[in-house]
């Protein structure tokens, strides 16, 4: 039986490690990234970690007819990991329209092509924005959704619909809707990491902050009721998400379940404070950080962390890194990237 998989946007930071890890599972991988925002950077070092060349095919899955070639190309395909999509949450606010037309038009023109061409595994790549303002804490996957806080959220909670839809009226197919709380880290090798010139996630920024390419670093808000006034988040490794879609795949791929649609939360489920992720990377890497104490962020809410009980259950996914791993592999990719960029003068 063939082990061809697409991985769609996956020039992009989870779906590159989570190349990696299917590679590394037995997998073969296609990659469809226009590269709007997707690098070749990664397939560098997909290579150097695997030392496989995975083919991308450079184009824009919200053109059918570019779609479909992949698909006549590769016939035997046997699995879909749909990464591809734009994910700045600020970005979303001033551009909604940008955000509605990419995210849901290319979700819709694989899922088109994944009925029509007979791959029956489907894993989407969601978020724990479809949790909008959260009222209980641990998140589980059955808890209540509020209005998400962006049309980014908000197209992730659309995308979840037309695949909870699609699903109904596609008996031989099975669908997994995974939804990651706050994925950071890099590979163990140092050779695959997070590519952000501006961040938008707190990882880059501290790591950033730490060799110098960014001055200082604002912490926003230290009075809210949590047990050091920072906000609370569930961080959890880019690594542990990749395996997590390995194991969604094989798990579809093995089983006969009734309930071909599949919903997890990727968390640890252990909330950690800005303040205490501080603290961490300033033991990991022996750096003390320049930060400032700024007053809140408009939207954020105080605490947000997982119930990962059912991915526990269901596929066998357990989390491997810990904290000062987390830390520790995002300053060696910081500390890498630093050093091409030298080489590079």
């Amino acid at each position: 039986m063939s082990k061809k998989i697409l991985v769609t946007g996956g020039c992009g930071y989870i779906g590159s490690h989570t190349i990696v890890d299917l590679i590394q599972n037995g997998f073969e991988v296609i990659s469809a990234d226009d590269l709007s925002r997707g690098s070749l950077q990664y397939l560098e070092g997909i290579e150097k970690v695997t030392g496989k060349k995975v083919k991308n095919y450079q184009v824009d899955l919200k053109k059918m007819d570019y779609t479909e070639a992949i698909f006549f190309d590769n016939p035997d395909i046997v699995g879909i990991i749909h990464f591809a999509a734009f994910k700045a949450v600020g970005e979303s606010v001033q551009e909604p329209l940008l955000y509605y037309e990419n995210n849901l038009r290319a979700l819709i023109n694989v899922l088109q092509c994944a009925q029509r061409f007979g791959v029956f595994q489907f894993v989407f790549s969601s978020s724990c924005a479809v949790y909008g303002s959260v009222q209980e804490l641990p998140v589980s996957e059955q808890g209540a959704q509020n209005q998400a806080q962006s049309p980014y959220g908000r197209s992730k909670q659309m995308c979840e619909d037309i695949c909870r839809d699609v699903a109904k009226v596609w008996p031989e197919g099975n669908v997994a809707l995974l939804r990651y709380f706050n994925p950071v880290g890099a590979h163990p090798s140092a050779q695959l990491g997070e590519l952000q010139e501006v961040p938008e996630n707190l990882v880059p920024v501290i790591t950033q902050t730490a060799i110098g390419r960014r001055d200082s670093m604002s912490v926003y808000g230290n009075d809210y009721d949590t047990r050091d006034g920072s906000c609370i988040r569930d961080y959890v490794h880019v690594m542990d998400i990749a395996a997590a879609h390995t194991q969604a795949l094989q798990y579809m791929l093995e089983a006969d379940d009734e309930d071909n649609c599949l919903t997890l939360n990727l968390g640890t489920g252990k909330g950690v404070s800005v303040l205490e992720l501080i603290a961490a990377f300033e033991r990991v890497s022996g750096q003390k950080l320049n930060y400032q104490i700024g007053p809140r962020r408009a939207g954020d809410v105080p605490a947000v962390f997982a119930n990962n009980d059912k991915a526990q259950r269901i596929i066998g996914w357990k989390p491997q890194y810990d904290l000062d791993a987390m830390m520790d592999t995002a300053w060696r990719w910081e500390k890498e990237l630093a050093k091409q960029a030298k080489a590079a003068v």
